[in-house]
């Protein structure tokens, strides 16, 4: 496969590596996405949003996985494309070492104007993976700014590769139903992830991060892609069920793939392909 990410051939330096280890999230330098792949990201967004029309755009989880009813595995292919790009990956294993699944994606879509907070949070509350370890990249499909809610971050929050107490929020205003307590960490501290569309960052599995609700009459679309090493294990539970905004959605049946090394984990590498799976249901449809 043909790398689409600009200075394909640059790694990591090592102050990149540094300050990842010590802030828990890196925007390289020296990488972004070609200006073609940029764009044929955005048309797949169309198309997905088209196509899952009753799904809130901020919730459009596993693009790339092709057995959903509304997603084609054409569509879907492309979005797998994305998320198996060789000179991602070669950034991922500098992460979290050379065997690599992924397990997860997700297009986060905030609309002008309307686009709903995200409230801090640490993705490791929400994932079954043991022991817990995952590098995400957070790729901007439309600039990031403080304007039109882009994530922000407390740096060194994933220091000490715990998860914070979490408490459960009611509100219908924002798109997870769990944040962390505020008085676990110093909010005045944040930083703001901004970046240019093409851009991308990549961020720990223990970070605590967040967003503001969009207000400009600028969208905010991200397509973020989520790694594990392949010396842990996605643990599927029957009901394993997830909320966000209106929708929610099963990780029971979710299909994983191997894209380097081994598997030391001992994971199933056979759930879930050949099946129907919602990208996303209501909250009042039954999930699978």
């Amino acid at each position: 496969m043909v790398s689409a990410i600009a200075s394909a051939t640059v790694g990591l330096s090592d102050a990149e590596l540094a300050s990842y280890r010590r802030d828990g999230l890196i925007v390289p330098s020296r990488r972004r996405l070609s200006a073609a792949r940029l764009a044929a990201m955005r048309e797949s967004l169309e198309k997905l949003m088209c196509d899952n029309a009753s799904i809130a755009p901020e919730s459009l989880v596993c693009p790339h996985i092709p057995y959903g009813p509304t997603h084609d595995a054409k569509a879907a292919a492309k979005w797998f494309d994305f998320a198996s790009d060789p000179a991602i990956l070669d950034l991922v294993g500098q992460l979290i070492g050379p065997d690599i699944i992924l397990w997860g994606s997700q297009v986060f879509c905030k609309p002008a104007l309307t686009g709903k907070a995200i409230p801090w949070h640490q993705d490791g509350q929400y994932w079954p993976i043991r022991p817990l370890a995952t590098c995400s990249v957070w790729i901007a499909l439309d600039d990031a700014t403080p304007e039109n809610g882009c994530m922000r971050f407390i740096p060194g929050s994933h220091a000490g590769a715990s998860v914070f107490r979490h408490r459960t929020s009611e509100r219908n205003d924002i798109v997870l139903n769990q944040e962390v307590e505020p008085a676990l960490f110093d909010e005045s501290t944040a930083r703001d992830d901004v970046l240019e569309a093409g851009q991308f960052s990549l961020h720990d599995v223990y970070l605590i991060h967040g967003s503001n609700a969009n207000r400009s009459p600028n969208r905010r679309a991200a397509f973020v892609i989520r790694y594990m090493p392949a010396s842990s294990t996605f643990k599927r539970h029957a009901g394993d069920t997830h909320r966000q905004a209106e929708v929610s959605f099963s990780m029971s049946k979710r299909p994983i793939w191997l894209l380097r090394g081994c598997d030391r984990g001992g994971n199933d590498f056979s759930i879930g392909h050949g099946e129907d799976y919602q990208l996303a249901a209501r909250v009042s449809d039954e999930t699978q």
